[in-house]
């Protein structure tokens, strides 16, 4: 580990930080982290741990990218417009690989590049004392395209340093800023406010307006408006404003919803077709929720209660039913392989807020056995393999539980496209490739999320017998593998890499 001032980078100022070395003595691991960061790199430390809860909640992520390819708690980023983590690495001296899987490196890291930030605006050291000073190195920190967006998310940290917060990190650890009297000095970024900044959307009246860049969404529709898609960024608010933004990252969406407090951004107007659903482009409406999946923290009231006021704004503009068979998440799109908005979106509340049915819910995929599925079939085993079908592209329509003869047609284009037998019947081997199929990550002891899911629903297809779908890989999954393994005369180690995932998805 490098101690010494980073090239490029000021001398550190010792006594920068907010607390001092009794304070870091008694903290626990993260918080020490804060400590000795900011005072290695003279920044404030509750500055520091307001950009990184602003960022990530102050969660790694395991080590998981961003949609904007940012790491860790203090969201370095890596894309062709945005390179925090190389400049975090020239800094500091650590290499971007321990960057992004070390947490209290990436807060260095983060630290690090906010001072040179600081440095390259002149701040001195009495001016870094000043939390207000740090505003526009704040702002060039979120890497924003336009000055509007770079005040969004810079007057976010702000909100967290004026409001104050106590944060519970993994593990346990809670990090706390103390509410305080803060005067940011805006700079050049004062007159965002008189130009693009508050400008309101005219498709919806409580939205600002920050347009995509234009060559991340189309112009018109092909298709009248019928649905509403819930996402969830896996990124912060403006980042994900940012990102629509950046003429290389071919996606967007119609809005995005603020965690905080549910404040609304449009980013294409309504009438023009964002790229947030893939086949459910031409027909949808795409609202964004700042936030990551597998955090329901980031699923506050205020977010669900904006968000359900433009959904239900939405649905009386273009009659748009609202039940679930209209208002459905990012993954319940047809030839789509995402996720969101996940396992912690509570449906039923927001459904009740937006004033309509829950009914035609989240298709159930978890069942105690695969039975056989067939024209004539109907229920809930129905419903799973003509959702499948639908997210690997072979459109089986609506998965309404009812094997008609496009559920069949379907079916025979899946069973021919892996080589099985095209017979139309939903058995155990289609069964195996339906639940597997996907991308291939290594999965092993201690390996959790919903690639595991997906491999222990199909094991209890291939098997015949029930492996529990919670997502965490313990002894039980490894035991399930190693069976699987041994059956079809592979590798018997209990690592789920291309061999394994290849068996499964071809329905062996």
């Amino acid at each position: 580990m490098v101690t010494g001032a980073p090239a490029g980078v000021a001398a550190p100022d010792r006594g920068a930080a907010d607390h001092g070395a009794a304070a870091e003595a008694s903290a626990g691991p993260l918080a020490r982290a804060f400590e000795r960061s900011a005072a290695e790199y003279g920044v404030p430390r509750d500055l520091l741990v307001a950009v990184a809860y602003g960022e990530s909640r102050l969660d790694d992520h395991d080590g998981r990218p961003s949609q904007a390819n940012g790491y860790g708690v203090m969201h370095l980023v890596s894309n062709p417009d945005h390179r925090t983590l190389e400049q975090a690495a020239g800094l500091t001296g650590l290499s971007p690989d321990r960057l992004r899987q070390d947490t209290a490196a990436n807060i260095r890291g983060g630290a690090a590049v906010l001072r040179a930030l600081a440095d390259e605006r002149g701040l001195s050291a009495a001016d870094r004392r000043d939390a207000g000073a740090w505003y526009e190195a704040v702002a060039a920190y979120g890497g924003a395209e336009d000055d509007a967006t770079a005040r969004l998310y810079a007057d976010a940290v702000y909100d967290f340093l004026g409001q104050g917060l106590a944060a519970r990190a993994a593990g346990g650890e809670t990090l706390r800023v103390a509410p305080r009297p803060v005067e940011p000095d805006r700079g050049k970024l004062e007159r965002a406010a008189g130009d693009e900044f508050g400008i309101q959307s005219t498709d919806y009246a409580p939205a600002l307006w920050v347009p995509a860049d234009s060559s991340n969404f189309t112009v018109g529709r092909t298709s009248a408006i019928t649905h509403v898609v819930v996402h969830v960024t896996q990124g912060s608010y403006a980042g994900s404003i940012s990102w629509f933004q950046n003429p290389s990252s071919d996606v967007s969406a119609h809005y995005t919803i603020r965690s905080s407090d549910g404040q609304v951004t449009q980013s294409v107007r309504e009438k023009d077709t964002a790229w947030h659903a893939r086949s459910g482009n031409p027909y949808s409406v795409g609202i964004e929720h700042e936030g990551y999946v597998s955090e329901p923290a980031w699923f506050t009231d205020a977010m669900y209660r904006s968000s359900a006021a433009l959904t239900k704004h939405l649905a009386d503009r273009y009659g748009i039913p609202k039940d679930r068979a209209h208002i459905v998440g990012h993954v319940e799109v047809p030839g789509n392989d995402h996720t969101d908005p996940g396992p912690y979106w509570d449906w039923s509340y927001y459904m009740q807020l937006v004033g309509g049915s829950n009914s035609g819910g989240e298709v159930r995929l978890t069942f105690p056995a695969y039975t056989s599925v067939s024209t004539g079939s109907t229920g809930d085993l129905v419903r799973a393999a003509q959702y499948l079908l639908n997210q690997q592209g072979y459109n089986a329509g609506t998965a309404d539980g009812i094997f008609g003869s496009g559920t069949a047609g379907a079916v025979r284009s899946f069973q021919t496209a892996k080589g099985l037998t095209a017979d139309g019947v939903v058995g155990k081997r289609t069964w195996t490739a339906l639940l597997t199929a996907g991308t291939r990550p290594v999965l092993q002891q201690g390996s959790t999320g919903a690639a595991v899911e997906r491999l222990q629903r199909g094991l209890t297809a291939a098997l015949g017998r029930t492996v529990d779908a919670d997502g965490v890989f313990g002894p039980g999954t490894d035991a399930a593998v190693r069976e699987y393994q041994s059956s079809r005369t592979l590798t018997v180690d209990g690592i789920v890499g291309s061999g394994t995932w290849g068996a499964l998805q071809a329905g062996r």
